[in-house]
């Protein structure tokens, strides 16, 4: 079974529930709300880099492969 990475890095609920889990993990080990917020709102916002870079990505290459592809069948006419 082949695990589709991109889907899985660019999925919401894996980082709401990455920074929930992070930000209740530095509240129990007695770190300050505020702290644990800040640190929340960094991992949302790296989230939201990873999000945007693999999804233009994945929209680059799908465009260099239809202009590809319109080259090759300009090429046989």
């Amino acid at each position: 079974m082949k695990i589709d990475w991109k889907k899985k890095l660019t999925s919401r609920k894996l980082w709401v529930s990455v920074a929930g889990f992070v930000s209740m993990l530095i509240v129990a080990f007695g770190v300050a709300e505020e702290t644990a917020t800040q640190i929340s709102a960094i991992i949302m916002s790296g989230a939201s880099v990873i999000g945007y870079a693999i999804g233009e990505g994945l929209a680059d290459s799908k465009s260099e492969f239809m202009i590809e592809e319109t080259d090759e069948i300009e090429d046989e006419e």
